[in-house]
Parts: C-alpha cells; sequence; structure tokens
C-alpha cells in the first residue's frame, strides 16, 4: 500500500492561527481505501451545470447529497459564468456548500461520482458541458494527495467561478478552527481571501463573465442591474395606509393595473394586516381573501414578465399562493410565526424574504422588542440566525432575500438609523456569512409612521414625499428592492439613484 504523504496543516507567516493536525489516509494501487476518520468531517463542495435544467440538477444534487450522509450547513451564492479552457459551450451555473460527514476523503470522492453518474454526467471532454460537476474542494483540517484525490483542489486559485463561491461559505471573522485551517491551505500567505483578490475579487462579479443571481420565475435575475420596485396591494379591510380599498377583485386588478402601468417590477399581495395592534386572522380567511385576487391577477396580460410576491407568515398560505401563481414568499416574521414555514419554501423553490421582527404585529411595539444597544447589529445577528435555521430546513442563501424590518418593532429614531445603516448591517452579516451579505436587500419604508413623525404628517398617504426621501437613502446605500404603496414617484426615485450610482461606478 502507497503511504499518503502526511501533510502538517500551517505555514510560517500566516495569521489565522489554523490548528496543526496530521491525516492517516492510504490508498491503494486498486484504488481500496483503508481510512481512519476519528469524527465528523467539515467539507466544502463546489457545483457546476451548464447542460439541461441547471438549477435542477443543483437540487437534485443536494438532494443525493443528503441521502448519501453529506449534510449541508450553508450556500454560497449562485453564479452565471463563462466557460472556461473550453469556451465553445453554454454558460455554467457555479456555487459551492458546506457540509458535515462521517465519510472519510475517498468515501466523500465515490459518493460525489456516483452522484453525477445519476445525474447524467459522463466521461466527456474534459473541462466540456456537464449536467453536473461535483468538486471536494476541502476537508476537514487536512491536505491530502492519492492517485485520484488532492486536497485541496488543486486548480481552486486560478478559478475565480470556484473562489467566489467558496469566499461566500466563509465569514469575514475567522469563527472556527476549520475555517482557519482552509485560510492556512490556501496558495497565499493572507489565505483565502488573498487568494480571490489576487483573482481579481469582487470587481470580477457583476462582469460579463460573471455574474451574481438568483434564480426566479423561469429566468435568473441579476439584481445588481437595477433596482426593482416592488409595489403594495392590500387585500385587507385594515391595514393602516389603504385598508379596505382594494377588496374587490375589480379593484385589486384596477390598481395593479396601475402599478404595473407606473413601473412597478413585482407587485406584493397581503391578504393580512400586520400593522401595529393588529389581530392575526385564520389561515382560511387569509385564503379566501388572497386566491380570488391572485388569480385574476396572474391572468392579466400586463402582467407578463412581472413577479408576484405574497405577503405571509402562514406556511400553508403560502404553498396555495404558489401552486397559484406565486412567484416569491415574502415572511414578515422570517419563521418565527409558523415553525412548517421554512420547510413548506424549501421544497416549493421559490426565492424566500426573510424580514427582521420581534414577536407578532399585535406585541412588537411592545417596549421590550424595542430594546437594542445597536440597532444595526442586532438586527444582522437575529436575521443571520433565523437564515441559518432557513438554510438547515433546505432553504439555499442562493434564494434569500433579505429585509431589515423598517417600521417593524423599532422606535423612529431606530428607522432611521436602519435607513442611513444599510451598508452596516451587510458588514455585520458579511462578518458571520460573505455570501449573505451579497443577498438582495429589500426596504420598506412607504408611509410608515416614523415618517409622520418626522414630517409631522398624521395621515398616511400624506408621507409619499417622505417615502420618496427614505427609498432614496436606502438605495443609495445599498437597497436592492424598495416596496411602496405609490410607485410612480418612487420608479423615478431608484432610476435617479441607479442613474448616480453606475455614473459614480464608471
Amino acid at each position: 500500500m502507497n503511504i499518503l504523504k502526511h501533510r502538517i496543516i500551517g505555514r510560517q507567516g500566516f495569521r489565522y492561527g489554523g490548528a496543526l493536525q496530521i491525516s492517516f489516509f492510504h490508498s491503494s494501487s486498486q484504488d481500496k481505501v483503508v481510512e481512519i476518520c476519528s469524527r465528523e468531517q467539515e467539507v466544502v463542495i463546489a457545483l457546476g451545470s451548464n447542460v439541461g435544467d441547471r438549477l435542477q440538477n443543483f437540487n437534485e444534487a443536494l438532494r443525493l447529497m443528503k441521502k448519501a450522509g453529506i449534510h449541508i450547513t450553508r450556500h454560497a451564492c449562485l453564479y452565471e459564468t463563462a466557460p472556461a479552457y473550453v469556451t465553445d459551450q453554454p454558460q455554467f451555473l457555479n456555487s459551492a456548500v458546506r457540509a458535515v460527514t462521517k465519510l472519510g476523503p475517498h468515501e466523500l470522492l465515490s459518493a460525489v461520482k456516483n452522484i453525477e453518474k445519476q445525474l447524467g454526467r459522463t466521461a466527456g471532454i474534459r473541462y466540456g458541458p456537464r449536467p453536473i460537476d461535483l468538486d471536494i474542494l476541502l476537508y476537514g483540517r487536512y491536505k491530502i494527495h492519492s492517485d485520484i484525490l488532492t486536497i485541496p483542489h488543486e486548480r481552486i486559485w486560478e478559478r475565480p467561478f470556484v473562489l467566489a463561491p467558496l469566499i461566500d461559505l466563509l465569514g469575514s471573522d475567522v469563527d472556527t478552527d476549520d475555517v482557519a485551517s482552509w485560510h492556512s491551505l490556501a496558495a497565499d500567505h493572507g489565505g483565502l481571501f488573498e487568494s480571490w483578490e489576487k483573482v481579481g475579487g469582487e470587481y470580477l462579479v457583476g462582469k460579463e463573465g460573471m455574474r451574481r443571481v438568483l434564480s426566479v420565475g423561469n429566468s435568473l435575475w441579476d439584481w445588481s442591474c437595477k433596482t426593482s420596485v416592488m409595489g403594495v396591494l392590500n387585500l385587507t379591510p385594515d391595514s393602516f395606509s389603504d385598508g379596505g380599498k382594494f377588496q374587490s377583485i375589480e379593484a385589486a386588478v384596477s390598481q395593479v393595473r396601475s402599478m404595473v402601468s407606473d413601473g412597478a417590477d413585482m407587485i406584493d399581495i397581503g391578504a393580512q394586516s400586520t400593522r401595529p395592534m393588529a389581530p392575526m386572522i385564520s389561515v382560511e380567511e387569509e385564503l379566501d381573501r388572497l386566491i380570488p385576487v391572485l388569480e385574476a391577477v396572474t391572468r392579466m396580460p400586463e402582467m407578463g414578465g412581472k413577479l408576484i410576491s405574497v405577503d405571509t407568515f402562514y406556511s400553508k398560505v403560502a404553498l396555495e399562493a404558489v401552486k397559484r401563481g406565486a412567484h416569491i414568499v415574502n415572511d414578515v416574521s422570517a419563521g418565527n410565526l409558523d415553525p412548517e414555514m421554512h420547510k413548506v419554501v424549501a421544497d416549493l423553490n421559490v426565492p424566500y424574504i426573510a424580514m427582521h421582527m420581534r414577536g407578532d404585529p399585535s406585541t412588537m411595539q411592545n417596549n421590550e422588542n424595542l430594546q437594542y444597544d445597536d440597532v444595526c447589529n442586532q438586527i444582522a445577528l437575529e436575521l443571520h440566525s433565523k437564515i441559518r435555521d432557513a438554510e438547515s430546513s433546505g432553504i439555499p442563501a442562493w434564494r434569500i432575500i433579505i429585509d431589515p424590518g423598517v417600521g417593524f418593532s423599532k422606535t423612529t429614531k431606530q428607522n432611521l438609523e436602519i435607513l442611513t445603516g444599510v451598508p452596516k448591517i451587510r458588514t455585520a452579516i458579511a462578518r458571520r456569512s460573505l455570501g449573505l451579505s451579497h443577498a438582495p436587500m429589500l426596504i420598506g419604508p412607504s408611509r410608515k409612521k416614523f415618517l409622520g413623525e418626522v414630517c409631522s404628517r398624521s395621515v398616511a398617504t400624506e408621507r409619499d414625499p417622505a417615502t420618496v426621501a427614505a427609498v432614496t437613502v436606502g438605495v443609495l446605500g445599498g437597497a436592492n428592492i424598495v416596496r411602496v404603496h405609490n410607485v410612480r414617484d418612487n420608479v423615478d426615485a431608484v432610476r435617479l439613484c441607479d442613474a448616480m450610482q453606475k455614473e459614480k461606478k464608471s
């Protein structure tokens, strides 16, 4: 038997302080493997696909990994990239996952190769088209070299389409010994972050050869191209701004037609009021209000190319709405108010808006829910925790949209801090997850009470100018979606913001 080289992980001059470990893995010339694996190992696996339904290939690969004993804990963003090496082929989707497994490294290799085979991968051309490509990038704290397996993967350092999702799986803080070891394994003394910067880093994202995207409807959405405007359609009798105005199908359809004509990219339909002190209605009552209008809206010719989100914290409502044409689930509780929500959304394979709120609409403005030492940092921490729960339930990070919850369990001062603190929220999330810090961010200040308090406007519909100002601050700070009642004025505002930001970048 050929004994693999024993490698000590760690390098003089590297400052992350990875723990020292030695590997004891052996293989024979017949590729039979005897492996000593004393504990569950954390691994990183890259995914690529450019044949068939690329995202479905990813989803099926994730399902088969779980079945094989590879338990996924984190997901990177989703990237559409130009092909490398062999350029005359379709564009790829790329991502990566962190997982834990008790499989030894060669057992893990066998498992991922079997998954590739099940999904139709054949020998084909080296670097050519393939329905799925699964590469083991990192395995625990070990450096491994055998006839059939090299870890770290030998070509990580030259491939932006591999490094980008790998970096997404880390936080800017080095939070575990495994992560410290991964940095120490990098080709550069500054760790994985330096390796990423050397190939171009974040500057590459958004260019022709690499787009960070979110799958929604039948397309891939690059949210960096323009700010999206989400028009609000409330089907409730008691919403704070327009309660009772759009309860009939005719009135609702007319309002949607108006918002689309004014430039809305998305329509957010809600049948349960989430204003402060609003009582909860039942699933059945919410569905009775929602479904007839939703079905009518999906039939509108004007909705071609537009997206529909359903504003609900009930998993059963989310399920029925998506069955009837909704593209996105918008949950003000991020799963707090229905323990089944994350599992249901995971199975629906649609984007999920996770909003920050403490308590529920009837308790969110209670004094105990308004206590923050640092509102932006605590929103980031609490949202990250809920999103990790969502990931554990099977919602990949590449389907997450984050919402800091303007007006929900916040004071006027705290709402102002959020609007000016979008970059701070992203930075605080990045400490724990760089991938989630890049997720699309939605803000919804429209006509809310804090604007009335600042501007002395007690009537909600008189707060549209203040809404425009709030939206402008949020977009210039990095928000990607704005949820508003007055679509026309805010479309103009975000177009100007986008033009200014484009000019600044150029």
